[in-house]
């Protein structure tokens, strides 16, 4: 009887482990929980992290992500609506929003990615085929009067301008309103590359040197312009200078030989012979050369002068 007793004490310990260790459960930061009997679920999703209790054996736990994931798809060649062939790299965020619904139509995240797959590359192909290649590549904010002549020419009244930035909140918005039904909420969508084909490539390449080209050319003739503008003005401002500083020393000239004939004038007049006197000798040497032969009248000032030299 003893041994029953303790058989049926061992037993119950055994049950009491085997209870504790399948009966609670940890959900972790940033994971959920749904528990399933016989593979139904059961009860609402365990978002809070913690320690829980389930039956055992019985019921077990499905554990979902509740952080964001992250979608890539495959690149894909996609006509444009100007039938241009491009090649298009696109990512997207999403997240578990109800973990019971995710369960019930997707079960795991390796068929959710590829039910994403399919709702974002026909969106993405349906958005690309309906906009030119020129809203593909350009940024929402790049206006299309920045672009090459022939891309402006093509777009400008035709259709809204959108941008690849609008395309793709476009594509979220489409897409967006599918997913809920699969219990996943679609966060963003992002074009991260658009490539052309290689029938393309050397075109678009032709078209972009070409385009720079015509603008370096048109930066050259801004630039000359303005060269000769500004020499233009240097000479301008050189002539009006050099003018001015003319007409200065004209006038100071102009104004020391006043002064220096005034300054004569005041002294001669004091003694009017002496400087008659002077006069007649400055003369004599532009008279008297090396072989010059005079005939003097015996009254002149001149001979009077050898005279008077002669003499001494």
């Amino acid at each position: 009887m003893k041994q029953i007793v303790q058989f049926f004490l061992v037993g119950l310990v055994l049950l009491a482990i085997v209870v504790v260790y399948d009966g609670f459960f940890i959900v972790e930061e940033g994971k959920q929980v749904v528990i399933t009997q016989f593979g139904a679920p059961v009860g609402d999703p365990i978002t809070e992290a913690g320690l829980h209790l389930k039956m055992p054996f019985i019921q077990q736990t499905e554990v979902f992500e509740k952080k964001i994931l992250i979608w890539d798809g495959d690149p894909n060649q996609i006509p444009t609506n100007d039938k241009t062939y491009v090649y298009l790299d696109v990512t997207a965020r999403w997240r578990i929003s109800n973990a019971l619904q995710f369960l019930q139509a997707v079960n795991n995240e390796a068929r959710a990615q590829s039910l994403l797959s399919d709702i974002i590359d026909g969106t993405v192909r349906d958005m690309v085929n309906k906009n030119d290649l020129i809203e593909i590549i350009r940024s929402s904010d790049w206006s299309v009067d920045t672009m090459s002549e022939t891309a402006s020419a093509s777009t400008i009244g035709t259709k809204p301008q959108n941008g690849r930035d609008q395309i793709a909140e476009q594509i979220l918005e489409v897409a967006a309103k599918v997913t809920p039904q699969y219990g996943i909420e679609l966060i963003d969508v992002m074009i991260k590359r658009v490539n052309y084909i290689e029938s393309v490539r050397l075109k678009v390449y032709d078209r972009m040197i070409s385009e720079r080209k015509r603008i370096a050319a048109e930066k050259r003739s801004t630039g000359e312009g303005q060269k000769a503008e500004i020499l233009g003005t240097v000479e301008r401002k050189l002539k009006e200078i050099i003018s001015t500083a003319n007409r200065e020393a004209v006038t100071i000239k102009g104004k020391a030989d006043a002064l220096a004939t005034q300054i004569y004038g005041d002294a001669y007049s004091q003694d009017p012979d002496f400087y008659a006197f002077q006069k007649t000798l400055e003369s004599y040497p532009q008279i008297v050369g090396k072989n010059t032969s005079l005939i003097l009248s015996s009254d002149s000032d001149l001979f009077q002068y050898l005279k008077s030299v002669k003499g001494r």
